[in-house]
């Protein structure tokens, strides 16, 4: 017979000032079938030391340990690289939390997920049930919708500690940034960069104490976390900017030079093409180069940015002639002519944002996760 899927894959097991129930958690993930655990000891209290030693007393348990606190992605990188030397053997790793909240068997069934068809498996809590502690189910609600929005993924556990991991992946995963409860995040942000595809497994949902014994401080680390979510809609903010104000003001200059050539409808679209014709060129470049880093090939990706932009600035035409026809602002006063313009530019910004990020600069074709 063949190795299980437990005995094939090795548990992570990072931990910060630990408790018995350390021991208990190792105690099952062996019981399981889990023969390969490396735990590591991310600085923690002198006091706690005789829970990581009890553990590291079981067969196929090895302890790390880091002589001041790290982080938990540093924790979780000092044990991925461990295994890429000590078991390249290993077909895949499983990040196991020490405080009791992840089941065995969910680390288990996690692994098979990943075994059965290579992807990155995540173990999924259902935050509807009633014993979910407030603050988890406020905040896991807030970080799906911002990872929806902002970066395409729908991901239904954004603060899961249970991910099972193919070992082709390990290296790319170990190089991704971050040292605190941040790198998982980034993690998760990073999976369609990285080319790795991903699924889920729905898990129980176990909260011991309130959950008192985290190390999550709220503020903190969900900075951390929001400001990696948020990074690239900030870039993209920012070039839109750069890319508005040379559109506005080119626009206002053509409205000012034309008036006296055109009029109506006609001056409007002279002006409007004029500026985002030129404009449009500096905005695929700042989004290319610096928002979404694309990979995907220069002609292909222009391509589908002005398949988007013409019809955006389709709308953005209709869109402002009809309010200047209303308003019956003329064609000489270009101040008003030009405000109406940038706001009816603003309401078209988040969606072709998301449009963006999701197509013309898309590097993969195929579908993010597998259900």
């Amino acid at each position: 017979m063949g190795e299980t899927a437990e005995v094939r894959a090795a548990v992570v097991l990072p931990s910060l000032n630990p408790t018995d129930r350390l021991t208990d958690t190792v105690d099952g993930l062996l019981a399981a079938g889990f023969s390969r655990i490396v735990l590591v000891d991310d600085g923690s209290r002198p006091d706690t030391g005789r829970y990581f030693e009890e553990a590291a007393a079981r067969p196929g348990v090895t302890l790390l340990r880091h002589e001041v606190n790290r982080g938990k992605g540093a924790a979780m990188k000092t044990a991925f690289s461990w295994l890429l030397e000590h078991c390249p053997d290993c077909a895949g790793v499983v990040t196991v939390d020490g405080d009791g909240q992840h089941h065995p068997e969910d680390a288990v069934a996690c692994v098979r997920k990943m075994l059965e068809e290579r992807r990155l498996i995540l173990g999924c809590r259902d935050f509807s049930q009633p014993d979910v502690p407030p603050r988890s189910r406020m905040g896991n609600r807030i970080t799906r919708a911002v990872f929806r929005i902002f970066c395409g993924l729908a991901v239904s556990d954004t603060q899961t500690g249970l991910r099972a991991i193919p070992m082709e992946f390990l290296p790319r995963l170990a190089a991704v940034a971050g040292e605190r409860y941040e790198y998982e995040t980034n993690m998760l942000l990073e999976l369609k960069e990285l080319g790795i595809p991903w699924g889920e497994v729905k898990i129980r949902t176990i909260y011991l104490d309130d959950n008192r014994e985290s190390h999550f401080h709220p503020v903190r680390d969900s900075w951390k976390i929001y400001k990696l979510i948020l990074a690239r809609f900030f870039r993209y903010t920012l070039s839109s900017l750069a890319s508005a104000a040379a559109d506005t003001g080119l626009f206002a200059l053509l409205s000012a030079l034309l008036a006296g050539v055109l009029t109506g409808t006609a001056l409007t679209a002279a002006a409007a093409v004029g500026a985002r014709t030129l404009s449009s060129l500096l905005n695929f470049t700042l989004n290319r180069r610096l928002v979404f880093r694309s990979g995907a090939p220069l002609g292909r990706a222009l391509g589908r940015y002005y398949a988007l932009a013409l019809p955006l600035l389709l709308c953005q035409f209709l869109l402002t002639e009809g309010v200047l026809q209303a308003a019956h602002i003329g064609d000489r006063q270009t101040f008003l002519r030009t405000l109406v313009y940038a706001l009816v530019m603003t309401a078209l910004f988040v969606g072709s944002y998301m449009i963006q990020r999701r197509w013309v600069f898309a590097r993969k074709e195929r579908e993010e996760r597998k259900n």
